[in-house]
């Protein structure tokens, strides 16, 4: 795992994240080097999947991977639909709310090795994920790989058109206690579909809904189709628990 995938997965694990996702209350922010504050939206993420997300959902196709899950709400929302669906996030306090809520979900992050690698059909960035590693060229490479052929990504962008910012912050709750600092994006859709087109994604979709912004996109397309990620059997997997080589057919656990 690479310097900076260390320094993100370092903050997202620290309190005061955890503290708010077991609490399910803010406030939270991330917070730039220039004293600059981003609410973080902890009561929404720790609710149930509001209409939005619902819209959200609705376009997924086969099995979901939604990367960064957080709380697990849209996971639990997918199970509760008899979908299949696998989160992954690299806070210990996420996924056990997650599994709470009746998703599955795996400590991870996702420039490690994931099971169904190159088999999920959809893949989720949302809550501004696509900021995750604050290099999205990056994120989209690793998501397409992860993703079959001619897969489908879904990803929240900033409902503010001109942002395409990297920076360094910090999870802070307001009253003093900060995280270690890490690599942030921000994009608004015109930024992460220049990201997406140089990385060989199609777009196929925009929309707007509850004053939020999504794009979909679909990867590298294929003449044979993959064979469907299947879901691990256990509930979920702790940050000592990692992916063997998946077989062809299903992927392994070491549990």
């Amino acid at each position: 795992m690479s310097t900076v995938t260390e320094e993100t997965a370092t903050a997202w694990c620290a309190d005061p994240y955890a503290d708010a996702l077991r609490t399910g209350r803010g406030p939270l922010f991330l917070r730039r080097t220039d004293g600059w504050l981003l609410p973080l939206e902890v009561e929404r993420w720790c609710a149930g999947a509001d209409a939005a997300d619902l819209d959200v959902l609705r376009r997924c196709e086969g099995a979901v991977l939604d990367v960064g899950c957080g709380p697990g709400r849209l996971v639990a929302a997918l199970a509760g639909q008899g979908l299949r669906a696998l989160g992954i996030d690299v806070s210990e306090a996420a996924v056990e709310h997650t599994v709470r809520v009746g998703g599955q979900a795996l400590r991870r992050s996702v420039f490690e090795s994931v099971p169904g690698e190159g088999r999920w059909d959809t893949a989720l960035l949302i809550d501004g994920n696509v900021g995750i590693g604050g290099d999205p060229r990056a994120l989209l490479r690793r998501v397409s790989e992860l993703l079959a052929p001619g897969g489908l990504l879904i990803a929240e962008t900033v409902p503010v058109d001109d942002v395409d910012e990297r920076v360094h912050v910090r999870v802070a709750d307001g009253r003093g206690a900060t995280g270690a600092p890490f690599l942030w994006a921000r994009l608004g859709t015109p930024a992460l579909l220049r990201h997406a087109r140089r990385t060989g994604w199609r777009p196929v979709d925009q929309w707007t809904a509850g004053g939020r912004s999504f794009v979909a996109l679909r990867n590298r397309s294929a003449d044979s189709t993959s064979s469907t990620a299947e879901l691990p059997n256990s509930t979920a997997v702790i940050s000592s628990q990692r992916a063997r080589k998946p077989s062809p057919d299903r992927p392994v656990l070491d549990v």
